[in-house]
C-alpha cells in the first residue's frame, strides 16, 4: 500500500488556510516526497474566491469588513465559497499516486471518490452529478458564485450539490481541495453577494439537511478512512514540516495577509 502523510491542522483563519495549502504544494517532489492528505476548518468563517476572480465582482466587500469577514484567494479556479461550518480537505500527489489519472477529469473522478464512499458510509445516497442529472439538466455552465453550477464530478445528494471541489494541475503534480458542510450556511452568506443567483439555497444541501449530525472530529476520522479504503493507501498522520511551516508563515504574511492579492490577484 501507498503511504500517504495525513495533516490535520484543524481549523484556521482564512488566510492561513490558504497559505497552508500552497506551501505543501510548493514542497513537494513529485519524485520523492510521500503524497499528502490534509484536513482542515475554518474558523472564524470566510470568503474564498477563485486563482482568477475579482472578488469586487462577486462580493460587497465593504460589508465583508464591516462584518469582519475575511476574504481570501484560492490557488485554485471557480467561483466564491462561503466557509463557515464545513470540512474541508486538500490533496497534493503525483500523477503517479493515483491509478487512473490521465487528464483533469479522469484524475478528478478519482479523487472525488472517496467522498461518495464517506457519504454511503453516513448513509446518505450521493452521486457524481453526471450520473444524476435529468436530460435536461446543464452541467459544466460557469458562475461567479461555486454552489450555483454543477460539474460532471461535483457530488449531489438527494438532487442538490452538497460542497465543492476544485483542482489544479502542476507538471507531474496534482492538488486538490474540496468542502464537506456540515450545516447550509448560505443563508448568512446572501448579503454579501452581489447578485446571488434565485435558487441558490435550493439548489444546495448538507450532512444537517440530510440527517446526519456528528461531532467533526469524529467525521475527519470518517473522512479520512473513506480516502484511505477508496484509493487503497495508508494514511500516517504527521504534522508540517519546519520547511512547510516557514513557507507557510512567509505566505501568509507577504501573500494571503494582503489585499492587492487576496482582492485583486496582484502579488504584493
Amino acid at each position: 500500500m501507498t503511504r500517504w502523510r495525513l495533516v490535520d491542522t484543524g481549523p484556521l483563519a482564512g488566510p492561513a488556510n490558504m497559505a497552508v495549502d500552497e506551501a505543501l504544494l510548493l514542497h513537494f517532489d513529485p519524485a520523492a516526497s510521500l503524497p499528502v492528505l490534509r484536513l482542515y476548518g475554518w474558523e472564524p468563517p470566510a470568503f474564498s474566491v477563485g486563482r482568477f476572480q475579482r472578488a469586487e465582482e462577486a462580493l460587497h466587500l465593504e460589508r465583508c469588513t464591516a462584518a469582519g469577514i475575511p476574504v481570501v484567494r484560492r490557488i485554485t479556479g471557480g467561483g466564491v465559497i462561503y466557509h463557515a461550518a464545513e470540512l474541508t480537505y486538500a490533496v497534493v500527489c503525483a500523477t503517479r499516486h493515483i491509478s487512473d489519472a490521465r487528464g483533469v477529469k479522469e484524475s478528478f473522478r478519482a479523487l472525488t471518490g472517496f467522498l461518495l464512499r464517506f457519504y454511503g458510509d453516513l448513509g446518505i445516497d450521493a452521486s457524481w452529478a453526471v450520473d444524476s442529472r435529468s436530460r435536461d439538466g446543464r452541467l459544466g455552465v460557469r458562475t461567479p458564485l461555486c454552489f450555483a453550477g454543477q460539474e460532471e464530478y461535483d457530488i449531489v445528494a438527494d438532487g442538490r450539490k452538497i460542497g465543492g471541489n476544485a483542482q489544479r494541475r502542476l507538471k507531474d503534480v496534482i492538488f486538490q481541495h474540496g468542502s464537506v458542510p456540515l450545516r447550509c450556511a448560505l443563508a448568512e452568506a446572501l448579503p454579501f453577494f452581489r447578485q446571488p443567483p434565485p435558487g441558490l439555497l435550493e439548489g444546495a444541501t448538507s450532512l444537517a439537511q440530510l440527517g446526519v449530525a456528528a461531532d467533526p472530529a469524529r467525521l475527519r476520522g470518517r473522512l479520512a478512512a473513506a480516502f484511505a479504503e477508496s484509493l487503497g493507501v495508508d494514511l500516517v498522520p504527521a504534522p508540517l514540516t519546519a520547511e512547510e511551516e516557514a513557507t507557510s508563515a512567509r505566505l501568509g504574511a507577504e501573500r494571503y495577509g494582503k489585499a492587492a492579492w487576496n482582492l485583486y490577484g496582484e502579488t504584493p
